[in-house]
């Protein structure tokens, strides 16, 4: 097993069964804890810790100290080699080694050269673990040469010529800084037009007289002997041309059209163009195929120089520079190449493991050209190291396989090109070590209730102990809901309450044995201030005291302190601090600010303040009572994630003592411009613990609220905007519902922005068949509410289940929901389907349910199809009338009412899904009894005499059975003794004079009419100025119509006797179908009507006052009287 120390936490939740935790995790030898009790005996092969650079410039001047630090149990033994071959420092006295150290010391200032030491040197660690080898390093003694003695002539130039003064500095080691400066050591001035290139050289793109000097000189300093050479001075002498000839640039350096640079990865490079001409030429630089990286690129020296710092394979391309004036431009293109020395891209670990373990040394690099990777095992080539059989080499990786504590040793990977090297040790530990807490015993941890709490439990061994924690001395169960569990052995308690008080064990187990450690934790009550000082407006001279009433837990130590303005009170009698108030007498102006109460305990600090205004003592003026002014002052303090402290400056309460604040809040970031209730305070508070939500841009707003009314709101306070959290809750309404047979649609309320808790809010949508053993499947989707899953069996039961998150993280464990993939019509028709004819209106229908798999769906019901036969009359109609019932649930019989008598039915049955209905089950037909039949259809009396009638009727329209025979009922009424009257003289004589006199009514009514005389219908009209009512229909030319004396409503347009004398059965009540004659009514020889007389059947009223009767003589009267 590799052991590793991973930095990810996990939850686990506990209920009541002993806490257990299992840390599958890895650490590295390099991680092993150092606690001295374990280094004492955890034996480790040896680690090069501390070595001298691999090109190591000494100074001459000084003795040479050639570091090599080394780790290891137990502690290594060191050795050297010079040059390839063994360094024996025991016969040189000039060499010591350090004690219990590798670094070797060489004596040269006594006596010796440094030259005699120059070499490559490498140090070697080993212990009875392995052995580790250190880099090469090359000792070379600094070198700063001086400048060979040269006669330098005068230079003489005209104005306007181009110059160069060369330095050529002697080589030396390291090489050396260039500068040119005058005798007086001022540094010589440079410009566009004179300059020092990369070289040293001094450059003139043209020359002008006060160029005129004679101690031009070049220093090369050497740092690292710290002595500075100088060259001989150039004298410059420059004669005024009466004018200088202008010329289009030309390159000084480089030289020609086109020139190569090579660089190594990871250092600077310098492009450098350096132009003359007249007037000064500009240089500008371009890539001709790419960009310049914007935050890598510098320019020098007037940008004559092109800097890319950590240049990289990508910077490989073709430069140009262009140097440009009045008369032209030329260019020079600069080819670069990058290569790269080795570089790692995975460099090997160390490895512990324990007996029987399997891991990987892996060991890659890159570099131009691409290195060659080479192993060592002890610091002896791999191939010709004694043979291990738990090793495998594969390239670049190492394999080991069931490894035995001889398996111990130290690899070294060596990557190389051309352009240098890479060495790395990696050591191969194979330990069985039984477990070992390293967590002091018995420790105790204080912490206060609501905070989180934290308990040790860093522990080792090898094989990796597996980690497991108890609460109280005989393990009895924790019973909290979530605990927190980190990696490398910690418990966390998120909130700590009361309950958690008590003693808590933590058990490391492997196959080598058991280590435990007891902790105690201690819950402590949260100091509060319970009476804070508040805002207090008092007058010069007069005194104000501020509360401070401090609650805490009872076995802490609490103290109080006063703070003005965040300072200490001023030191003056004025000031009196009691146990739980501060008193302040003759107030001053400038006693005028903020007082702050802190109370401390060695736990946890709280703090409550208030605002003390002074002002002149008034004149008491005529009191004007109105709402308060608006707050003001408005200031976030305390500004934790979840909470903040908002303070204010109350307004003038207008003489209506202030009852309450309330405090509104915007988010900005949401919801700008809309604000919400946050919380109401009492009036005699100015501050308030505000509870905020993660993710939003809050601002606050107060008003004050008194017996008038409610104050205008504060200016907004500043803006706070609180950090993303992962959200705290998951999308309601969460459905499963298919829209076709083969798809799952899942669907869901989203959140809105204040809930999201953080940005990048998403949702992870999982699913899984309720019934199988499949794994969730998930998706995660954005500003979506509903997800399909495409190609589900058909309706089958889904766990279903949508979790919020965003950038932060993931919101609780959603609640699961059930849910079904969509539905398909219904594959099989209810059998055995049966009838059992109840009565002959009724009948009861029972069938066999059908299978729930071939349902395919939610049974919704049953549903019967059924129908009358038709006659032979009826065959020829396309359409069959089919009557519906459906059952809901899950019924097998059902009662079918309504049915008519004597009838053929034909049924079937259906089962109903969501989808829609099934097939039909084989048509059942069945046949209902005989029923009483319905009246006869019409009843007519012919031929009436005085001693005898002859009765017609119609066969009933719903014989409802074979009909047998008819019945007649009859009984004396009335109407015969009113029969026999209209047989007598005398009354008909009356009739005709009663005709007779309506008749020459109705002419007087016609003449005075069209003469426009009034008449009491006339008046009638006028008074009621009706529109409808019209003398004369202008359309038809007939009379208009009136209602009778008692309700003068006109009668409809559509109750007027038709032309034919006629009166329909839907116009009027007193139709002739009403009375023995009919349809066709007469009159008898005399005039008289005989269906007025005669036996008329009892009608119900009327409704209303309406009078539903058809114009007649007799209405005629009546609008008269």
């Amino acid at each position: 097993m590799q052991l590793k120390i991973m930095p990810k936490k996990k939850r686990l939740s506990a209920g009541r069964v002993p806490l257990i935790l299992f840390l599958c995790q890895t650490i590295s030898a390099l991680e092993v804890p150092l606690d001295p009790k374990l280094l004492e005996d955890l034996v480790q092969p040896p680690t090069i810790t501390h070595q001298s650079p691999k090109d190591y410039i000494i100074d001459p001047r000084e003795n040479i100290v050639i570091q090599c630090e080394a780790k290891g149990k137990p502690p290594p033994s060191f050795s050297w080699t010079r040059n390839g071959t063994h360094f024996d420092i025991d016969k040189d006295p000039l060499v010591t080694m350090k004690p219990d150290s590798g670094t070797l010391i060489i004596n040269i200032m006594s006596e010796g050269k440094a030259e005699t030491y120059e070499g490559v040197y490498q140090c070697t660690a080993r212990n009875e673990r392995g052995a580790a080898i250190s880099n090469n390093i090359v000792i070379r003694p600094s070198r700063s040469p001086l400048w060979t003695k040269e006669k330098l002539e005068p230079i003489t130039l005209q104005n306007g010529q181009p110059l160069v003064l060369p330095c050529r500095p002697p080589i030396g080691l390291p090489p050396a800084i260039i500068f040119w400066m005058d005798n007086s050591f001022q540094r010589l001035p440079q410009s566009e037009r004179v300059s020092q290139g990369l070289n040293g050289d001094l450059y003139f793109s043209n020359v002008l007289p006060e160029d005129t000097r004679e101690d031009y000189i070049c220093y090369a300093r050497f740092n690292h002997t710290q002595t500075i050479q100088q060259k001989q001075p150039i004298s410059l002498k420059v004669i005024s041309a009466k004018s200088s000839r202008e010329r289009p640039p030309t390159f000084l350096t480089p030289e020609g059209n086109a020139s190569h640079k090579e660089e190594l990865r990871g250092n600077v490079l310098s492009l450098e163009c350096i132009a003359e001409g007249l007037p000064t030429p500009l240089i500008y630089w371009i890539k001709e195929d790419g960009t310049l990286p914007t935050n890598r690129t510098v320019y020098r020296n007037f940008q004559k120089t092109l800097q890319i710092i950590q240049v990289s394979e990508a910077d490989s391309g073709n430069y140009q520079c262009i140097a440009k004036n009045a008369l032209g431009a030329i260019h020079h293109t600069i080819s670069v190449t990058v290569k790269a020395a080795p570089y790692w891209i995975m460099a090997p670990q160390n490895l512990v493991l324990s007996p029987g373990e399997d891991g990987t040394l892996i060991c890659r690099a890159n570099g131009n050209p691409k290195p060659r990777i080479s192993w060592l095992t002890n610091g002896v080539p791999i191939e010709i190291a004694p043979d291990d059989p738990s090793r495998r080499i594969d390239g670049d990786t190492i394999i080991f396989s069931n490894v035995q504590e001889r398996s111990s040793a130290v690899y070294q990977c060596n990557a190389s090109n051309e352009y240098g090297y890479l060495l790395a040790n990696a050591f191969v530990n194979v330990l069985a070590e039984p477990p070992r807490i390293l967590t002091s015993a018995n420790t105790l941890y204080q912490v206060i209730a609501n905070r989180p709490a934290f308990l040790d439990c860093a522990f080792f061994g090898s094989p990796l102990p597996t980690i497991e924690w108890f609460k109280g001395a005989k393990g009895s169960a924790l019973h909290e809901d979530i605990y927190v569990f980190h990696e490398n052995g910690t418990l966390e308690i998120p909130v700590a309450q009361k309950d958690n008080t008590g003693t808590y064990t933590c058990v490391a187990r492997n196959k080598l044995g058991t280590a435990k450690n007891e902790v105690h934790v201690e819950v402590k009550d949260p100091t509060r201030i319970i009476e804070q000082p508040e805002y207090a407006v008092v007058q010069r001279g007069s005194t104000v005291s501020f509360e401070c009433r401090v609650k805490h837990d009872h076995t802490l130590i609490a103290t109080v302190t006063w703070l003005k303005d965040n300072g200490e009170l001023p030191n003056d009698e004025r000031f009196t601090v009691a146990k739980d108030h501060l008193v302040v007498t003759d107030v001053r102006d400038d006693d005028g600010g903020t007082y702050t109460c802190v109370a401390n305990t060695t736990l946890d600090d709280v703090s409550a303040s208030a605002v003390l205004s002074v002002v002149a003592p008034t004149p008491t003026p005529a009191p004007i009572y109105d709402v308060p002014n608006p707050p003001f002052d408005l200031e976030l303090t305390s500004q934790l994630d979840t909470s903040v402290q908002l303070s204010w400056t109350p307004g003038d309460d207008n003489n209506s003592p202030i009852t309450k604040f309330i405090i509104e809040y915007e988010d900005a970031m949401h919801e700008a411009g809309l604000w919400h209730h946050q919380a109401e305070v009492s009036g005699t508070q100015t501050t308030a613990q505000l509870k905020l939500s993660p993710y939003v841009n809050y601002s606050f707003r107060v008003m004050a609220e008194n017996s008038i009314g409610r104050s205008l709101p504060s200016e907004a306070s500043e803006q706070y905007q609180t950090k993303a959290a992962e959200p705290d809750k998951n999308p309601t309404a969460v459905e499963g519902l298919g829209s076709e047979p083969d798809n799952l649609v899942i669907t869901w309320k989203p959140l809105n922005g204040f809930e999201s808790n953080g940005p990048g809010l998403q949702y992870k949508v999982s699913w899984r068949q309720k019934d199988g053993d499949d794994e969730w499947t998930s998706v995660v989707v954005a500003n979506v509410s509903k997800y399909i899953v495409s190609g589900t069996p058909t309706f089958v039961p889904y766990l279903i289940k949508v979790q919020a998150l965003n950038v932060v993280g993931f919101a609780p464990e959603p609640a699961v929901v059930m849910g079904h993939s969509g539905e398909d019509l219904p594959m099989v028709a209810p059998g055995n389907v049966r009838v059992n004819v109840v009565n002959s209106t009724l009948a009861e229908v029972h069938w066999d349910p059908v299978p729930l798999k071939s349902i395919r769906g939610h049974l919704q019901g049953y549903r019967i199809y059924y129908w009358k036969a038709q006659s032979s009359s009826q065959r020829n109609r396309r359409h069959i009338e089919k009557k519906i019932l459906t059952f809901q649930g899950s019924k097998t019989h059902g009662m079918l009412p309504g049915l008519e008598p004597f009838s053929h039915y034909t049924l079937n049955v259906r089962v109903v899904n969501g989808k829609g209905e099934g097939p039909a089950s084989p048509d059942r037909a069945f046949s209902t009894p005989e029923g009483v039949p319905s009246a006869p259809s019409s009843l007519k009396i012919v031929n009436p005499t005085l001693d005898s009638l002859t009765l017609e009727w119609d066969p009933p329209s719903h014989p409802n059975g074979l009909l047998t025979e008819y019945t007649l009922k009859y009984q004396p009424t009335m109407a015969s003794r009113q029969v026999d009257i209209a047989t007598q003289g005398w009354f008909i004589g009356l009739m005709c004079a009663v005709a007779l006199l309506i008749l020459i009514l109705l002419i007087v009514c016609f003449i005075r009419r069209n003469k426009g005389g009034k008449y009491p219908v006339k008046e009638k009209e006028d008074a009621h100025a009706d529109p409808e009512i019209q003398p004369m229909k202008e359309d038809d030319g007939t009379f208009g119509e009136y209602s009778d004396a008692e309700d003068h409503k006109p009668l409809k347009k559509g109750s007027r006797t038709p032309s034919d004398r006629t009166v329909k059965k839907e116009d009027s009540d007193d139709s002739l179908v009403d009375y023995g004659e009919g349809v066709n009514g007469q009159f008898n020889e005399d005039g008289s009507f005989i269906g007025q007389y005669s036996g008329k059947k009892e009608k119900e009223p009327a409704e209303g006052n309406e009078s539903s009767e058809a114009p007649s003589p007799v209405n005629a009267m009546n609008s008269f009287v």
